[in-house]
């Protein structure tokens, strides 16, 4: 019986989530790779994230999205899972908005971090 927690996220840019774990000085490595969970069992990733206690954490394409897979007995993160998945979901889509609003020919005129860590941008186009 597998230990892995296959957990749903909105991640479906590979490229666009390694920039955003990079932003958080998340070290990763590209994969297919192998995550490592109980007693030694490995499940299949596009990306993983190595804990130092061997059991890690990955994210792998389940044909709609990049879900995050480990064994959450073996978690070892500061943050909870779901706070990992916030300030990562948060980078992600400072990226792809970023990506999005370039190729529609904007440029970022203004950007604030607010308190509460959300992020302000004003983008703006020259006619």
């Amino acid at each position: 019986m597998s230990h892995f927690s296959h957990i749903k996220t909105r991640l479906r840019n590979l490229e666009v989530l390694q920039l955003a774990l990079t932003d958080l000085d998340i070290e990763w490595q590209s994969g297919p790779a192998k995550v490592r969970g109980y007693q030694g069992q490995t499940c299949s990733v596009d990306l993983v994230i190595e804990q130092s206690n061997q059991h890690d954490i990955g994210f792998a394409w389940n044909g709609q999205e990049y879900a995050l897979v480990s064994d959450l007995q073996f978690w070892q993160q500061p943050l909870s899972v779901d706070g990992f998945l916030q300030l990562i979901t948060q980078r992600y889509a400072y990226h792809t908005i970023l990506h999005e609003t370039a190729q529609r020919g904007f440029e970022v005129a203004d950007q604030q971090q607010r308190k509460d860590g959300s992020i302000c941008l004003l983008v703006q186009r020259w006619g």
